[in-house]
């Protein structure tokens, strides 16, 4: 009985990890492939989360997100042009697992009017936790337009900072020593959005 329950777990897992595509020099996996869809046709390649999914029952944290097949990077700078749809977008990093990793949210909404939005979140086996500061302005000013994103994180130090068009957001930087290196992510809590000219460099 347990033998055929492995199997079993073997062919879930699979099923599970077997959405996937290729964009921006890298493969990556996503819970549900007709959620994203990429564009190529005008010239510079363009992702569109088309879907906004709430979280899965349980915790609070998210998993729309797009998960890259890279090594476990300690030093990261992940960059790319960002176009919000909705209020929001985020950027994943020390990813270990779908329980334990950090997050950037990017975002429409002021952090002291919204703690949820707008911060530097930790997910270790458990709801999501802000571990930035509610200081300072919105990331993103307006919707429909792009925005180029930069998020550097140090898993030794722990430092974690983000720029918004090459301006520090005070509410985007944390530290956080707990998880070291990880996996880059980019995607959603529960909204939609485009990505173009991401570019993860393991620093």
């Amino acid at each position: 009985m347990k033998h055929r329950w492995s199997i079993l777990l073997l062919l879930v897992t699979a099923a599970l990890g077997a959405d996937s595509f290729e964009a921006f020099g890298h493969k990556w996996s996503v819970p549900h492939r007709e959620d994203w869809q990429l564009d190529t046709e005008a010239g510079a390649p363009v992702l569109h989360l088309l879907t906004g999914r709430e979280p899965l029952p349980g915790p609070r944290r998210p998993y729309q997100f797009a998960l890259a097949d890279t090594a476990d990077l300690l030093r990261v700078k992940v960059e790319a042009d960002l176009k919000p749809l909705r209020r929001s977008l985020m950027i994943v990093f020390a990813y270990h697992d779908s329980a334990h990793f950090d997050y950037a949210h990017l975002s429409t909404d002021i952090a002291s009017k919204q703690p949820v939005h707008n911060g530097v979140f930790h997910v270790y086996g458990g709801e999501r936790v802000r571990i930035s500061s509610d200081r300072g302005p919105a990331s993103f000013t307006e919707l429909g337009r792009w925005y180029h994103v930069v998020v550097q994180y140090d898993g030794a130090t722990g430092e974690i900072n983000v720029t918004v068009d090459g301006k520090p957001v005070p509410s985007l930087h944390a530290v956080d020593v707990s998880l070291g290196a990880g996996k880059v992510g980019i995607g959603s809590f529960n909204e939609t959005g485009d990505f173009k000219a991401v570019k993860i460099t393991g620093l």
